[in-house]
């Protein structure tokens, strides 16, 4: 995720990034219970949006990804109600690639050490 040189859309992604993890917090879907958002990167027209998520477990990465699919609607209409903003956005959920490529690190490290995992 990198940093958008405009400070309005900066300002957007931090606000629609706050707004978005309390309503996944507050959905009664047991596949979020464990969703973290990580982020959001608005295009420069804030007609998109790609939101970032995580999960404690990165094995419940896809049936989190299709619950917010699901909820989708749901969000944006909330969203839209929260925020005030000409349009919301369309938002599009996607892992956080951070958090996917340390947990590859650490899968390595792990194989490197031999298997044996004291953490």
């Amino acid at each position: 995720m990198s940093r958008h040189p405009y400070p309005r859309v900066r300002r957007v992604n931090a606000i629609l990034r706050e707004v978005i993890a309390d309503l996944v917090e507050e959905m009664k879907d047991p596949r979020l219970s464990l969703v973290t958002i990580t982020g959001v990167e608005a295009s420069p027209d804030l007609r998109r949006a790609v939101v970032y998520y995580s999960t404690v477990d990165l094995g419940e990465l896809e049936t989190a990804g299709a619950a917010l699919v699901a909820a989708t609607p749901r969000i944006r209409r909330q969203v839209g109600s929260e925020v005030r903003m000409k349009r919301v956005p369309e938002l599009e959920f996607r892992p956080d690639p951070a958090v996917v490529g340390a947990e590859r690190i650490e899968a390595v490290l792990r194989h490197l050490r031999g298997g044996d995992d004291d953490s």
